[in-house]
């Protein structure tokens, strides 16, 4: 049983869980022990949060094989994975792919199954599709898409009496550009996942200029010292209202992500961090405080962008 009660929709994300290439080491910088993401995993499913996100590709198999053990037998668990496609098409690829991540996180069936670029869309959401209807894959998503890419997905998934059940895009206070298609999925039916709303840890409120990102780091390259510059006045309105709730500032642009319409997908690596997620749950920010937040957000000039994400 939960001993909070959530009002709120969040994905609990495991990206800086992997170990190896892709892994936490290679991305974030350091690598979290089993041991502390256990009692992560425990503290989070305590709290309420049931629902959680990985990927093949998060340390190539080893973030799922963790999330399997953990979660095994425990059937009230959603779980949310993803294909990575190749540059052309490969017949069979996405079973295999499927096939193989359901192996690592001893499951039948996936709650929801990400095509995770949109790499031969059409031809991948095609084989995706005998999986949907013998009910492997009871939801299918589309990541890092445009608009048009869901118009031809839900166009694709509708010619076999399908519709597409999420979109999963990079969206937060400074890569505040998504609106239009988070209005367009909450109007068609579909979620719309939000990723790096606290770009990978930017805007937590626990790094600075002064104390920054490991340098041998995915993380550290994207966002350098320079940028943390650029965010002052943004961290430090985003504490001022954490205060004023009593809640960690790491929560306040989740909390945003979530007035905009948006699903938020929040990594954890320490039980704390899934203690002051269910500490934010119950608080919503008003309308002065999310233009204020955005405000400040559109003063640092910051259009935050992945190396693997389109234009």
């Amino acid at each position: 049983m939960s001993d909070t009660n959530l009002t709120k929709d969040v994905l609990i994300g495991t990206w800086a869980w992997g170990s190896g290439y892709n892994g936490a080491a290679m991305v974030f910088g350091k690598k979290t022990d089993e041991d502390t993401l256990k009692q992560s995993f425990e503290e989070a499913v305590k709290r309420g949060f049931l629902k959680w996100d990985t990927a093949a590709v998060y340390g190539m198999g080893s973030c799922e094989k963790l999330l399997g053990n953990l979660m095994e037998g425990r059937e009230d668990i959603y779980i949310s994975t993803k294909f990575f496609p190749g540059k052309k098409y490969k017949e069979g690829a996405l079973t295999k792919s499927f096939a193989e991540s359901m192996e690592r996180l001893k499951r039948d069936s996936a709650d929801l199954f990400w095509i995770h670029v949109p790499k031969n869309l059409e031809a991948n959401i095609k084989e995706a599709i005998p999986l949907m209807k013998e009910g492997k894959i009871k939801s299918l998503g589309i990541s890092n898409v445009s608009l048009q890419h869901i118009k031809t997905a839900e166009a694709t998934l509708a010619k076999e009496g399908l519709k597409l059940g999420a979109v999963q895009n990079h969206f937060s206070l400074i890569r505040n550009d998504q609106q239009p298609i988070i209005d367009y999925c909450n109007s068609n039916g579909i979620m719309y996942c939000a990723y790096m709303v606290l770009e990978q840890g930017a805007l937590s409120g626990h790094y600075s200029a002064e104390k920054h990102f490991p340098t041998f780091s995915m993380r550290n390259f994207l966002f350098p010292k320079s940028k943390f510059k650029k965010i002052e006045g943004l961290l430090s309105v985003m504490k001022e209202i954490a205060d004023r709730y009593g809640i960690d500032p790491s929560q306040i642009p989740i909390l945003w992500v979530i007035a905009k319409g948006a699903v938020p997908i929040v990594g954890i690596t320490k039980p704390s961090h899934a203690t002051k997620l269910a500490e934010a749950m119950n608080v919503n920010l008003s309308d002065e405080e999310i233009a204020l937040i955005e405000e400040e957000a559109g003063k640092t000039g910051i259009r935050q962008q992945g190396s693997w994400e389109p234009q």
